[in-house]
Parts: structure tokens; C-alpha cells; sequence
């Protein structure tokens, strides 16, 4: 059989070439392989490679290239190993000897502890301040321990705090107190008997006329055994009209207290420690400090001091003081004696207003029962009467008096003076 040439081949049917024809998908990445043909690779002679490049002459690259591209090596010096230190030869260690029992020793005042505490209360004294406080270092500097000066401004209007603090500066033993206004003396006494620290505490006006060189004195005595010592103004640079109503107020104090004493108003007076923090001074006490104290027990001595004339201003105190001295007397009799006890005062004065009411009254009975006496004309009748009532009123202030005294738990009821556990 004859092949069959294309053209006697017979032709297919569209219908049949398009049965199942092929969709162009439209995401479907083009190829332009035949559209942009790929740029062709230059010859490695004009573009050596980087890996190759340690391999060419540095004059392809030029002489700079050729350097960077080879740093110096540099020689790292080798590590000797390290030679050992000799160790010096080890001697043998003494022998430690046994120590001696140690021998019990008295404790030694430390140089830090206070030895005197000097209070001066004051109020516009600035002229007098510099010369006080020259004259205390001179006197102080001869006693043995250290010392401190307390002063308390009680509420000055003229420079005294200023030369306060300049004597601050120059001495760092000095300190000062300022109340903002007048207080009185107890008050700057008692706030100098908080402060002090010293052994021994000596209070002096800041007004010259006490003399400094007397703190000696006080010292000495208070070493001798007593626990306070009041200066005693033997002869007195003051003009007449305060010796003669200070003598009779002192005359009046002693004999009310108890307490042998010829000067209550001497502003230098020494205490021991114990007692500025046992007494407790207020309102206008502070002249009776030493009645305060013979009270809770301490030992009251006198000693004559010396007394100079005002050189700067004028005394802050006049004859007013007498009369709130006397007042003050009252206060602190009942307040010490009567204070655990107030019957013992008002019911003895009430039974003695009593029974003399009564007795008056028995007697002008017996006149009008015996010797037909009439009453209405008697005036002593109503004098009994009263009596009578006054006396019952003075039992019954005693009894109320002692119910609040049960009543009232104080801290401190006695003073101790000393005590063995």
C-alpha cells in the first residue's frame, strides 16, 4: 500500500480539534525568555572575583588597594610563665604568757562629766555680761573638772541675747536660754535646774553684786556635807530701804520654817545635784528653795559671802516683793507641811474657833439661868455664834481636802536618798 502523503491524509474536524480546549490563566506568570534575552557574563580577566582577589598582582587593584587588603601581622610576645616568690622561712611564734589577774581599780571621773553648772537668770543686763562672764572663767579656772554656764534671758528688750551669743562664740561652755516674754525668776530657775548636768549647781544674779570668787566657797561646803548652801549678805551694799524689810522678812521666814538662815533673798546659793531635780520651783518660790528643800530632807547650810554695789542699771525688784514674799510664806507652808494632811490645819484652826464659840456660849448661859442676865443687850452672844459656825466651816474644808488628797495618785511622794538591791 501506497503511504499516504500529508496532503492525502485526511483533515480533522474542528469540532473535534476543540473539544476540550486549554484556558489561559490570567495570574499565571509570563515568560519573556523569548522577548528579553539574558545579558551575557564578561570574562573574568576585566571582573575578577572578590575570592580571587588575594590571589592577583597588587597591580590590578592599585598599591592602596594592595595594602588595605593585607594589614601588618603583628607579633604577639609569648606569655613567660610566671616564676613563684620565694617565702622567707617561717620562724616559730613566741609563747603567749599568761596575763596577771587584773586588779579591781576606782572608776575615773571621765574629762567629759561636769563638775559645776553655774544659773544666771537675768533681764536687761547687757553692760554687765561681759564682765561676769570674764570674771567666772577666772574664778571657775580654779576649780578642778570642767563647767558650764547657763544663762536664761528672762525676756530682756535690750541687747543681752546679742552679747549672749557673742560670748557663745568665744566660749563654747556658755548657753543661753531666751523666753519670748517676763516669766520671773522661778521660771528661769527652774528651766536652768532642767538643763544643768553638773555635780554641783550654783545660781547667781547676772547684776554684778554677786561675787564670782565666792563659788569657791559653796563648793567647799557642799563637799563638807551639805546639799544645799544659801550666801548669807553679812554686810550688805544696798541702801536702807531694802535691809531693813529684807531683815524683818527673813526674821518672819525663819521662824515660820524652821530653818536657821539670816538671808532667804541671797541670790548665790550652791546645790547638789539631787536637789534642783527634786524641788520644784514656781510662781514666786524661788526665795524659798532652801525651806523646799530641808523639807524633803536635804542638810540647809549658811556660809557669809561677799556683796558689791550696783555698777550698771537699777534693781527689777521692789517693795511689792515683800508682800507676795508673805503670800508665797502661806503657799509654802501648806503646800509642804499640810500638803498630804490639810484637816491638820484647817480642823485645828476650826476646833480652836469651836470650843471658844462654845465656852463664849456656856458662860452667858450660865449668866441668864444663874444671874437673871438678858441676852438681847450682850453682843458677845452673836460673837459665840459665829465662831461656832466658822469653825465647823474650817473642819469641813479639812475633810474636803482630805478626800482629795486620797483621791490624787502622785508620782513622786518622798524623796529617796538612796537605796541597796
Amino acid at each position: 500500500m501506497a503511504e499516504e502523503t500529508p496532503e492525502q491524509q485526511p483533515e480533522q474536524q474542528p469540532e473535534q480539534q476543540n473539544i476540550n480546549p486549554k484556558r489561559e490563566n490570567p495570574f499565571r506568570r509570563k515568560n519573556f525568555r523569548g522577548k528579553y534575552p539574558r545579558p551575557q557574563r564578561k570574562p573574568e580577566t576585566e571582573f575578577p572575583s572578590l575570592e580571587k582577589a588575594d590571589e592577583l598582582p597588587a597591580s590590578i587593584f592599585g598599591e592602596e588597594a594592595a595594602a588595605e587588603t593585607k594589614p601588618p601581622v603583628e607579633e604577639k610576645p609569648v606569655p613567660q610563665p610566671r616564676q613563684p616568690h620565694p617565702r622567707p622561712p617561717q620562724q616559730p611564734r613566741p609563747q603567749r604568757q599568761p596575763l596577771p589577774p587584773r586588779q579591781p581599780q576606782e572608776p575615773k571621773p571621765s574629762s567629759g562629766k561636769v563638775t559645776v553648772s553655774v544659773v544666771i537668770p537675768l533681764l536687761n543686763e547687757e553692760e554687765s555680761l561681759r564682765d561676769l562672764h570674764e570674771q567666772l572663767k577666772n574664778s571657775l579656772s580654779r576649780i578642778a573638772g570642767n563647767y558650764e554656764l547657763i544663762f536664761i534671758d528672762d525676756g530682756s528688750t535690750d541687747n543681752s541675747f546679742k552679747v549672749l551669743r557673742e560670748l557663745k562664740s568665744r566660749n563654747p561652755r556658755v548657753k543661753a536660754i531666751r523666753f519670748r516674754r517676763n516669766y520671773g525668776k522661778s521660771a528661769a530657775l527652774m528651766v536652768g535646774f532642767q538643763k544643768a548636768q553638773g555635780e554641783f549647781v550654783v545660781t547667781m544674779d547676772a547684776d554684778l553684786q554677786d561675787d564670782p570668787a565666792e563659788i569657791q566657797n559653796l563648793i567647799k561646803e557642799l563637799r563638807g556635807g551639805y546639799d544645799v548652801v544659801s550666801g548669807w549678805k553679812k554686810k550688805r551694799k544696798d541702801p536702807l530701804g531694802k535691809t531693813i524689810p529684807s531683815k524683818f522678812f527673813n526674821f518672819v521666814t525663819a521662824k515660820v520654817t524652821g530653818i536657821d538662815i539670816h538671808d532667804f533673798n541671797c541670790g548665790l546659793k550652791g546645790y547638789k545635784y539631787d536637789v534642783v531635780k527634786s524641788v520644784n520651783v514656781y510662781g514666786e518660790l524661788h526665795r524659798y528653795i532652801p525651806a523646799l528643800a530641808h523639807w524633803l530632807g536635804f542638810r540647809v547650810g549658811e556660809t557669809v559671802v561677799n556683796h558689791r554695789p550696783r555698777r550698771y542699771g537699777k534693781t527689777k525688784f521692789g517693795m511689792a516683793r515683800y508682800s507676795r514674799g508673805f503670800l508665797d510664806l502661806l503657799t509654802v507652808v501648806f503646800t509642804t507641811r499640810y500638803f498630804t494632811r490639810p484637816l491638820h490645819l484647817f480642823g485645828g484652826w476650826g476646833i480652836l474657833s469651836s470650843l471658844t464659840g462654845i465656852g463664849i456660849s456656856a458662860w452667858l448661859t450660865y449668866e441668864k439661868f444663874f444671874n437673871n442676865q438678858p441676852l438681847s443687850n450682850r453682843p458677845l452672844f452673836i460673837v459665840a455664834l459665829i465662831m461656832i459656825i466658822v469653825g465647823v466651816q474650817f473642819v469641813s474644808m479639812g475633810l474636803l481636802g482630805e478626800l482629795i488628797t486620797k483621791n490624787q495618785h502622785l508620782e513622786k511622794e518622798y524623796s529617796v536618798r538612796e537605796e541597796i538591791n
